[in-house]
This record gives structure tokens, C-alpha cells and sequence, in this order.
């Protein structure tokens, strides 16, 4: 495991994330993740860390309003959210991450679509590594 660094397009959102090197990331097909490009990488909350930009976070909730999605109220980017799957951690989107940190990227289809029956108990089991 290493820190990897991210942020929103202009800067004003920062964080950092404790993941491997070689990333294994989401690409769902949920109305949402579709539409923005999102490659998510889901982590546990002690593992993501928010350095700067707190309070230039806007939130967007829809459906059941348990996700939490937060964007960056000047450039409009999600860096990162609360997700639904998984309400006690963070889903980072991959493409913000600086780029020296990640050795590879594996990407892997996820049927957002179809959440619910994925998950009928209402949320992912574990967290994925």
C-alpha cells in the first residue's frame, strides 16, 4: 500500500488515499457514473484523507439519498463520494489521481443498473481490495 494524491480540476480540492499501486478501479453503468466518466475506487473511511477544500464541496443526493456525491462548487468535478454500497467509506474517482503514483490501472465493468438486485441487503458485503 502507498498514498496516492489527488484533487478537482482547479486545485482547490486535495486529498489523499492509501491504495496499491497497481489500481483495480469501477467503471459502472449507472446513470451517473456513466454520464461523468467515473472510475471508482472504493476505500474504507480511515484510508482517504480530505487535505484541503472542505468547504468548496457541494453535495448532490438523489434516489435513496444515501450516496453522497460531492462536488467541487467551482470546477464542478466529483473527486470522490460517499457511496451507497459502501456509507462508511469512499469511492475516489481514479482519473483524479495524480498520475507518478499509479503503476497500472485495471478497470472492471460494475452493473450499477442493477444495484439493487446485486445487493438486495442494501449494501456491498466487504470492502473490495
Amino acid at each position: 500500500m502507498i498514498t496516492h494524491n489527488g484533487g478537482c480540476h482547479c486545485g482547490r480540492v486535495r486529498f489523499e488515499v492509501t491504495a496499491p499501486p497497481d489500481l483495480t478501479v469501477s467503471a459502472c453503468n449507472c446513470s451517473i457514473c456513466a454520464k461523468s466518466g467515473y472510475l471508482g475506487l472504493i476505500v474504507p473511511r480511515d484510508r482517504f484523507r480530505l487535505l484541503c477544500g472542505e468547504q468548496e464541496l457541494t453535495a448532490y443526493r438523489f434516489n435513496t439519498g444515501t450516496a453522497e456525491h460531492l462536488f467541487c462548487r467551482h470546477c464542478g468535478i466529483k473527486s470522490f463520494y460517499v457511496p451507497r454500497s459502501h456509507p462508511d467509506g469512499y469511492n475516489v474517482n481514479a482519473r483524479c489521481l495524480d498520475r507518478q503514483t499509479v503503476a497500472s490501472m485495471t478497470t472492471r465493468p460494475f452493473n450499477g443498473q442493477e444495484w439493487e438486485r446485486q445487493y438486495p441487503q442494501g449494501r456491498a458485503p466487504a470492502f473490495p481490495e
